[in-house]
């Protein structure tokens, strides 16, 4: 039987608008943006800097409220919620991996992974993490540091704490875009496995063809507006 997350689309927003500032100083970075991804599906955002994909990437995760349209968003109304309710519906349900690793230097790699699912009401927080560190490869590092990590270590720590809480969601920004080009792409290897693993549906915003045509499809923004969106392949 397919289960009601299965039946509805994971992210479906309409007319999306975004405006930064106020006044003469406004400046509007999405243009009414149409996107619908199914749940399990991966999806490639491509375009140039400035473009709009990061900005997008903030709205469909959460991170930032849309100033304008439609949005749910892993069968939540995003767009009538307020900061903290955002930040609610968040947890659990979606996943996040950007460029900079943002782990805490205070914290082992077992505590960036389990302190979140502890904070959610995670009972075992700390046995998750610890499988979520060993499945990345990380099993012998759980009381490291990140200073201690390379920084391809570091971004492991990251995927594991985006995908210890089994998120629907996962998005990711440049994931490999501080790293050199050998750990980029087990990077690469990893999140997809990890993210076919949970069924997980997954956007990743990239500069990388290769990357996108790992995608289903490809998603090209230009100037605040999707200009094309196509099947990779």
């Amino acid at each position: 039987m397919t289960s009601p997350d299965k039946l509805q689309p994971a992210i479906a927003a309409r007319n999306l608008t975004l405006t930064l500032g106020e006044g003469e100083a406004a400046v509007q970075i999405l243009k009414g943006i149409d996107l619908t991804v199914n749940a399990g599906e991966t999806v490639a955002l491509l375009g140039p800097s400035g473009s709009g994909k990061s900005s997008l990437m903030a709205v469909l995760s959460g991170l930032e409220r849309a100033g304008g349209g439609s949005l749910s968003v892993a069968g939540q109304d995003f767009a009538a919620m307020d900061e903290d309710a955002l930040a609610a519906a968040r947890r659990g349900r979606i996943g996040i991996v950007l460029q900079a690793f943002h782990l805490l230097p205070t914290m082992s790699a077992q505590e960036n992974v389990a302190t979140p699912m502890e904070l959610a009401g995670e009972a075992d927080a700390w046995p998750r993490a610890a499988a979520e560190l060993e499945a990345v490869g990380l099993g012998h590092r759980l009381t490291h540091y990140p200073a201690q990590l390379s920084g391809g270590e570091q971004q492991r720590v990251a995927i594991a704490r985006a995908t210890a809480p089994r998120p629907t969601l996962i998005f990711a920004d440049e994931p490999t875009g501080n790293l050199d080009g050998a750990t980029g792409k087990d990077i690469v290897e990893l999140l997809f496995a990890r993210r076919a693993e949970t069924g997980a549906t997954l956007v990743i915003i990239t500069h990388d063809p290769a990357l996108a045509e790992r995608c289903d499809r490809v998603v090209t923004l230009g100037d605040g507006r999707i200009v094309s969106d196509t099947a990779a392949g």
